[in-house]
């Protein structure tokens, strides 16, 4: 189905209302990921069929972006430019604009699916925090007033990845935490909150192949031996650092003892219980590998710490989601496995239709369900569990989707290269869902 009509194409229209909003959104999605970091959520009954019906409003977005907006407190904010500017833009319930804040000139994007801002915004409930390709990093209030900017890229130097960044600010008790690992001076730094001043800033450069330098993953803040930690995957190593000053605790290599070159890390590991599932090497050439990590332990522990390893599924780009205790891989061509992450088995594998176009957008699990996006906006909704995969749904959206789809109070947001819409289940929908 075609979800923007050419009736609607040529409407000159800021919000353009389907239905009604009937709940106000209170379920928080404050990173891109969301607060655990699985890219899903148990409760809530979502849309099954993405049509017209479904559609609450569709908001217009003033240029192309690529990254996924986070919700909070019912309002939605997202990066976009503005006139040539990054800008951090707020949308509420009912899809009107509440404010966009707009900073230095934007860098655009040099892949086809690329923007001046990949990376996704995240807030603590109080300030929102972004980073840009042309170095902006900036915190503006949840009013939208500016708090503090700085620019990574005069103070650090020049980006040196081949591609655009994708990595993403991430958020300690204290901290507000980037990380940049190209073909230059790689480092993970922290910058207070409040202020934007920096806190510590450590090295973390490797000798790799060529372009395995080059990462695009975002790191994860979790707990390690009992205290605030960040994990960061990239240059071929799983490292561990001390949430206060940096300090790396925990490493772990071996992930390319071939030596293959032009092996960036993208996907963004997933952690279930205390492994972490690591997607490698270049699935978009059919050279997969994904491995299973072991976060215990302390020092180097590549000798100990390789749980499992498998080179015949994984992901490029789009970054796996974990369900009741299941890790779910959308890979670059729409194959779809659910493994059993302590053992790196495969509990049912399948596929989404063929296509020449690719997933660069990760998976969203809501309600039982997973939402997949290809790159040309033809979202699939897929009922999983144990045994089986059911494709339920194919939606087209007219508009590519790169960013990842997330959910809110019954809710589900797309944003689209022109659009960020809101869909829910119609009344007969949810009436069918809730029948025994």
């Amino acid at each position: 189905m075609n979800i923007i009509d050419a009736a609607v194409r040529t409407a000159f229209v800021a919000v353009w209302f389907v239905g009604s909003w009937t709940t106000e959104v209170t379920a928080d999605w404050p990173s891109w990921r969301g607060a655990d970091d699985h890219g899903s959520v148990a409760e809530g009954t979502y849309p099954v069929v993405l049509n017209e019906a479904a559609i609450q409003w569709r908001s217009p977005l003033p240029g192309k972006g690529c990254s996924t907006p986070i919700l909070y407190n019912g309002n939605l904010y997202v990066t976009a430019p503005l006139d040539g500017k990054d800008g951090i833009l707020s949308i509420d319930s009912s899809g009107a604009q509440r404010w966009i804040t707009s900073f230095s000139t934007e860098v655009s994007g040099k892949h086809r699916n690329g923007s001046g801002c990949n990376a996704s915004p995240v807030t603590d409930g109080e300030t929102v925090f972004a980073y840009f390709k042309s170095g902006t990093f900036a915190a503006v209030a949840l009013d939208g007033t500016q708090r503090w900017t700085t620019n990574l890229v005069e103070r650090f130097g020049e980006d040196k990845r081949f591609w655009d960044h994708g990595t993403s600010p991430v958020l300690t008790q204290d901290n507000v935490v980037v990380a940049r690992m190209h073909a230059g001076d790689s480092w993970l730094a922290a910058f207070d909150k409040e202020t934007g001043e920096l806190v510590w800033k450590v090295d973390r450069n490797y000798d790799v192949p060529k372009e395995c330098d080059q990462c695009y993953t975002t790191p994860l803040v979790i707990k390690h031996s009992g205290r605030e930690a960040i994990l960061v995957w990239g240059a071929e190593h799983l490292t561990i650092h001390d949430a206060s000053d940096g300090k790396e605790i925990w490493s772990c290599g071996d992930f390319n003892p071939e030596g293959n070159m032009l092996w960036p890390a993208i996907a963004t590991p997933v952690i279930v219980d205390d492994v972490a599932v690591i997607c490698f090497g270049r699935n978009d050439r059919g050279v997969p590998r994904l491995h299973g990590i072991r976060l215990d332990g302390s020092g180097d522990v590549t000798e100990s710490n390789h749980v499992w390893f498998r080179d015949d599924i994984g992901t490029f780009v789009p970054t796996p989601a974990v369900h009741d205790g299941r890790v779910y891989i959308v890979r670059d061509k729409g194959e779809v496995e659910c493994i059993d992450p302590a053992t790196g088995e495969t509990i049912w594998s399948d596929r989404l239709p063929k296509n020449r176009a690719n997933y660069y957008a990760s998976p969203l699990i809501a309600g039982g369900k997973l939402y997949a996006a290809r790159e040309d906006g033809v979202v699939f909704v897929v009922g999983i569990n144990d045994s089986h995969f059911e494709l339920l749904s194919e939606n087209d959206f007219d508009e590519p989707v790169i960013g990842s789809l997330i959910p809110g109070a019954d809710r589900l947001f797309v944003r689209g290269e022109k659009h960020l819409f809101c869909l829910a289940a119609t009344d007969e929908a949810k009436r069918q869902e809730a029948r025994p």
